[in-house]
């Protein structure tokens, strides 16, 4: 497969936004490193734990793509054997099928529907019959760390209607000293291969969570993430805007002048916008908002605000800004502030997968998602464990869009039939912070 740069003649790109019907959605198996810690050890299943309880609800709704390195690939065949055809690893390109299903209530134990191993539901697995989702795939490629959102592709339609995938250049966060990315940076062509789709290279380092498009031609930038000297050392605004734009088919940036507090931290991102403010399909902006004066984001959050109430977007309207308030505890198990945050959530079809933190907050905020996305199901999946380790559920996450026209990847192993709804109608789930990124 080539790579394809983009011509200045050829029509741009255009990235559809999240909420656009999915082909599937791509996750990462998190692999022994600094910020999971060593294999075997407490971090490293608390972390694995976390990703497959999101994992398993959006199963419910999609089919997803999980690249595993090599060397866990035997690990997630067992955590993962009740959703993967034969009780084994799904062949590229095949559609998932004839799945080993759990017994008993789907929804029973935690919030995803699985143990806290994030394994199968409990009752446990049998030998016979479907799974009630749409389908798990694992694809083996070298991994680093397991933020399929920064390191994957951002997928685009072309002009034809087909997909191809952006593979932004990706240095571990501006080439932060407690990174390694040297196997993350081949991630983006990696998943576009697997998809079956071309991937288009930019010199730009930009990583998924460091955007929000409106699907209008409209763009979340943060002036901290972008214009970072350890990222994009000497390209101006408009150079980066330029750039950005042709890439993703957008006409107009709006940028923040920075992100959450505790981003700033060692193991942060330096501003990702995906904690703190969200498009959505009802045409609102998502804003984090921190009510507690003591919280060093009271005030930050409050700066957003101005920003954004003063901006329009590339219809020149301007942005109806909606806050979610941020849940009620305000420090982790370690005493520092928390940057917990509803705005971090995924839209797949039909559904929402929104942060929880066993918070007073978690209600309001599932209430606030509903009205954004009006006749989706809004799931809340228990996603602390998530952000002790550095982010949330949108971080670990990353669409690959369904092909506009009929067109269709090469390679495509799934299809969306039944899209948008639990493949098990009647299985609905019930509803310590130490930093690696966010």
């Amino acid at each position: 497969m080539s790579d394809h740069a983009a011509s200045p003649a050829a029509p741009a790109p255009v990235m559809p936004p999240e909420w656009a019907p999915h082909e599937a959605t791509w996750m990462a198996y998190p692999t022994a490193n600094q910020t999971f810690g060593p294999e075997g050890g407490e971090d490293l299943e608390r972390a694995r734990a976390a990703w497959g309880r999101v994992l398993r609800v959006i199963e419910k709704y999609e089919p997803v793509r999980l690249a595993v390195d090599p060397a866990d690939a035997d690990d997630a065949a067992r955590r993962f054997a009740d959703l993967l055809p034969d009780a084994g690893r799904a062949p590229l390109g095949e559609e998932p099928s004839a799945r080993a299903s759990s017994e008993g209530d789907p929804s029973g134990g935690d919030a995803s529907g699985g143990d806290a191993s994030g394994g199968a539901p409990s009752g446990g697995a049998s030998s016979g019959g479907e799974s009630s989702g749409h389908g798990l795939a694992l694809v083996e490629i070298p991994l680093d760390d397991a933020w399929m959102r920064d390191s994957g592709p951002s997928f685009v339609h072309r002009a034809d209607g087909s997909l191809a995938g952006v593979d932004w250049t990706f240095n571990g966060w501006g080439a932060q000293e407690w990174a390694a990315w040297d196997k993350d940076a081949q991630v983006g062509r990696a998943v576009a291969r697997e998809a079956g789709v071309e991937a288009e290279s930019t010199g730009l380092v930009n990583e998924g969570g460091g955007f929000h498009i409106d699907g209008r031609g409209t763009v979340l930038l943060t002036e901290t993430v972008q214009m970072d000297p350890g990222r994009n050392p000497g390209r101006s605004r408009e150079e980066i805007e330029r750039e950005i734009h042709a890439r993703l088919g957008t006409r107009r940036a709006v940028w923040l002048p920075r992100g959450l507090t505790r981003d700033y931290d060692e193991f942060g991102t330096r501003g990702h916008v995906d904690i703190v403010a969200a498009f959505t399909e009802s045409g609102t902006v998502l804003l984090h908002r921190q009510d507690a004066e003591s919280h060093p984001d009271h005030a930050v959050t409050r700066e957003l605000k101005g920003v954004l109430a003063s901006a329009q977007d590339a219809r020149g309207e301007a942005l109806r800004v909606v806050d979610v308030p941020a849940p009620s505890a305000l420090t982790d198990d370690d005493g520092e502030s928390t940057d917990w945050s509803y705005i971090n959530h995924y839209v797949g079809n039909g559904f929402v997968a929104l942060c929880a933190f066993d918070d007073p907050a978690d209600a309001e905020a599932k209430r606030n998602l509903e009205e954004a996305y009006p006749g989706r199901t809004v799931e809340l999946v228990d996603a602390r464990d998530v952000f002790r380790f550095g982010g949330g559920i949108h971080c670990i996450t990353q669409q690959q869009p369904a092909p506009r026209a009929g067109e269709r990847p090469a390679s495509a192993p799934f299809h969306v039939e039944q899209a948008g709804q639990p493949a098990d109608s009647e299985a609905a789930p019930a509803p310590a912070q130490k930093e690696g990124r966010a």
